[in-house]
């Protein structure tokens, strides 16, 4: 990665840019008569990466919780299809779901390691997939985003999956990243005719945990402004996607559990209930609504992830319980990057990693396998 040294303080502590815009504060230089020769990673705290990230990132307040009401439905930007309560709706959601305390269990130590598409991960986690970072910046920072999240979540432990976006720079970048950061990450590819999709799958087939199509970004409205226009897929269209990869394949974009059990029978190894953020189409039921009877249909015939307004550890606990596999969760792996870059995804992770672990302990998990439906209630 290449620093461009802004300046420094009398405590030494730099300033760099890793790209114009962008600031990352928490490095301290070891400074000589020949100038800086060594650089050392501060530890930052949640509070200082959301101070950092209001300084550069653009249409987003980065908010305490990410709960769609700062950004409403602004667009281009992280908000929701109008009215704008796509976002909300789904953080509100898991709101509705409670924890039951459960302590008369044999005390001992919170494992939160899991299995995913057999690898050994240390958190239950993915990022989410931003397709164009245009959206939070004047210049378009997707290759350095892509960058900084899969070294972020690779030092977690945590899986990265990336957007296709609309630049020719983004995959070839991500193709890189891959590589230097040794990252267990899912390239997401957008509806396209599948021709399209195809050639993309090759570039990833040796590199890819696994592959993703998202089913729901159609209807995206910034498409209407494209040259290639992305559409519905069935489920013919899905085998053939999943017959020419030998990786475990995804479909994102699962709302119903029809839906789920036509990915099934299509041959998907993995689901993603999602409803894109809610800026795919208004008044969508939150996926923490949707994810019980997608469970019913489809647990144990592949895996499942669930995306969509998940904050805390808390709300992990209550997918996890429910029957979720693993979450996946997008918004704040932007404000975290721009707040501090791959040290700020990482100490993001390890902030959800200590609410999960806090919140298993207290409903009675001590491995991730424990969460069961008996761990939360509904409320009326």
């Amino acid at each position: 990665m290449l620093l461009n040294v802004l300046g420094s303080g009398a405590d030494g502590i730099v300033c760099l840019s890793v790209y114009p815009g962008l600031t990352m504060y928490n490095y301290r230089g070891f400074c000589y008569t020949d100038g800086i020769i060594a650089l050392e990673a501060i530890t930052m705290t949640y509070q200082q990466i959301l101070e950092n990230a209001r300084k550069s990132i653009l249409n987003c307040k980065a908010c305490p919780e990410c709960n769609g009401l700062g950004c409403g439905n602004t667009l281009p930007g992280p908000g929701s299809k109008a009215p704008g309560n796509g976002a909300h709706m789904n953080w509100q959601a898991w709101k509705s779901i409670r924890l039951n305390f459960d302590t008369f269990v044999e005390d001992g130590a919170v494992n939160t390691g899991c299995e995913l598409f057999g690898k050994n991960f240390a958190i239950p986690l993915m990022s989410g997939p931003i397709g164009s970072m245009t959206q939070y910046s004047k210049e378009d920072v997707t290759v350095a985003f892509n960058d900084g999240v899969m070294e972020g979540t690779a030092k977690a432990g945590a899986i990265d999956c990336f957007g296709d976006g609309v630049a020719a720079a983004t995959l070839p970048g991500a193709l890189a990243s891959i590589t230097r950061h040794h990252s267990d990450a899912i390239p997401v590819f957008n509806p396209m005719p599948n021709a399209s999709i195809i050639r993309k799958m090759e570039m990833f087939e040796e590199s890819a945990l696994a592959m993703c199509v998202v089913v729901d970004s159609a209807g995206l409205s910034h498409w209407k402004h494209m040259g290639e226009q992305p559409g519905s897929k069935t489920v013919n269209d899905l085998k053939e996607l999943k017959s020419h990869t030998n990786k475990p394949f995804l479909v994102k974009g699962i709302m119903t559990a029809k839906g789920a059990l036509q990915a099934v029978e299509a041959g998907a190894d993995g689901i993603i209930v999602s409803n894109h953020g809610g800026r795919a189409l208004a008044d969508v039921p939150g996926t923490a609504e949707v994810l019980p009877e997608i469970v019913r249909a489809v647990k144990g015939n592949t895996a499942i992830i669930v995306d969509g307004g998940i904050r805390h550890g808390v709300d992990m606990v209550k997918a996890l319980a429910i029957g979720a596999d693993a979450v996946l969760i997008c918004r704040p792996f932007a404000v975290a990057w721009f707040g501090g870059g791959a040290e700020g995804v990482y100490t993001y992770i390890e902030k959800m990693k200590t609410e999960f672990s806090e919140a298993m302990y207290m409903v009675g998990a001590r491995k991730v396998s424990d969460l069961n439906p008996e761990m939360v209630r509904y409320s009326r």
